[in-house]
């Protein structure tokens, strides 16, 4: 019987999603508990690969359960989660078609990635503190350059090993927000000082959703113009893309399906 599984993690503490030698993973710390749960190896396969330290919402993963072990769905999702470390939580447990595959079957994924300005206790594990103020109606013209289907492999990290570099953006965008803890406490915050950067894509490749955050963050500090990103697209190598920011505030926020 093969399974969805809808999750979310805080990669903190992980090497990333895909299962590695001598490094703790997402995948492998649900295929070890899977083990424990069922006496056997299951393999597990994810919407996507995050890198080391990026987090995830909502993240959809399938995996083969054998004929001969009988478990409910709800009791499953229970069961696992009591034996997963706290970093990560089953939302969701359920049976799906037998060709389902998380992968393959996803027609889109969204990350989101977030700045502050100002000194915050309560941001510093997720987001990623800028201590330079951002131009971000520059970086909102530069990231209308990322739209549509290109070779990205400028924001490629080297070694990806990917058949193919192109990728079709359908969405990249900045907009201010204010957290969570701030609104319920009343905490005072000027507009504009955490911002978020969304992008949805039919694919990424390794490394690229740091790597265009880091070059925009070059446009909005006014280092490079906005027309620079679509310079970087069409003739572009990773060397002449901007630094890649840190993964902590990088987070996997959903996959959509067709069946959706």
């Amino acid at each position: 019987m093969r399974y969805k599984i809808r999750l979310s993690y805080n990669g903190g503490t992980f090497c990333g999603w895909q299962i590695q030698n001598n490094a703790e993973t997402v995948q492998g710390a649900i295929e070890k508990a899977l083990r424990t749960l069922t006496g056997t190896d299951i393999h597990v396969t994810g919407a996507g690969r995050t890198d080391t330290y990026v987090n995830a919402i909502n993240y959809i993963a399938h995996c083969d359960i054998p004929d001969n072990i009988s478990i409910k769905a709800e009791l499953f999702c229970y069961k696992l989660n009591a034996i997963l470390p706290r970093e990560i939580s089953i939302h969701e447990i359920s049976e799906c078609s037998e060709d389902f595959h998380a992968r393959y079957d996803a027609r889109s994924r969204e990350y989101c990635y977030f700045i502050h300005f100002t000194k915050d206790p309560f941001c510093e594990n997720f987001s990623y503190r800028m201590r330079h103020n951002l131009d971000m109606d520059a970086m909102n013209q530069a990231a209308r350059h990322l739209l549509g289907e290109h070779d990205f492999s400028c924001f490629e990290k080297t070694g990806g090993n990917n058949s193919t570099s192109i990728c079709c953006i359908s969405e990249a965008y900045w907009s201010a927000y204010k957290p969570s803890h701030a609104e319920l406490m009343g905490a005072q915050c000027r507009h504009g000082d955490y911002i978020v950067f969304r992008i949805k894509a039919n694919r990424f490749l390794r490394n690229m959703v740091r790597a265009i955050v880091g070059s925009l963050i070059e446009v909005g500090m006014g280092k490079k113009d906005p027309a620079w990103i679509a310079d970087l697209i069409a003739e572009g190598t990773r060397s002449d893309a901007g630094t890649s920011v840190p993964g902590k505030a990088l987070f996997f926020c959903g996959a959509s399906y067709d069946h959706e």
